[in-house]
């Protein structure tokens, strides 16, 4: 079933296209939560985010190096991150226990998104540096952000919005409740 698109008064010159608000969006855009500065002192939020409960903070799991986080700015449903606790910024000054349990807290989170949302597959990585696309690159975080086959669509494309099937508690719900024990 089609339709005329209707009219959006007050959204720029007529172009027959709707608009999807996404005003919160305007956050992430804007800096807020990002730190002043370099050091864990200047308003890090991954130095911050611990000192909260899980629920509040959005942390599926904890071990005693590392923790995982649910993305607060995902680009797919349960696209989270592993933090190390210790305020570094390069991969390389991660000692040999805190690299040890990144990598097991990857694997973690993987087997977790899977048992929990069938995830296909995924997109792992670190951006090291502002150069290189780092939000936060004061503080190390590695991205695992779950796939699924056809979980591309229009929507990023034409309304530069993304679609989240699930509220972020819920979702860090449904994923801590999947974690392995370690």
């Amino acid at each position: 079933m089609t339709s005329e698109p209707e009219q959006q008064i007050g959204v720029g010159a007529p172009d027959a296209f709707q608009r999807l608000w996404t005003p919160h969006r305007m956050a992430y855009i804007q800096g807020e939560n990002k730190p002043s500065g370099p050091e864990a002192e200047d308003g890090c939020p991954f130095c911050l985010i611990p000192e909260k409960s899980d629920e509040d903070g959005l942390v599926v799991a904890r071990g005693q190096h590392v923790y995982a986080v649910l993305n607060l700015y995902p680009y797919n449903g349960g696209h989270m991150m592993i933090v190390p606790f210790r305020h570094v910024a390069d991969y390389t000054e991660l000692d040999d226990a805190e690299t040890a349990e990144l990598a097991d807290f990857t694997k973690r989170a993987m087997t977790a998104l899977r048992t929990a949302s069938g995830a296909h597959g995924f997109n792992l990585g670190m951006n090291q540096g502002a150069v290189a696309g780092a939000g936060i690159a004061a503080h190390l975080h590695q991205h695992i952000v779950p796939r699924w086959g056809g979980d591309t669509n229009f929507m990023p494309v034409v309304g530069r919005t993304k679609i989240l099937p699930q509220l972020l508690a819920d979702t860090r719900k449904m994923v801590a409740d999947a974690w392995p024990a370690g």
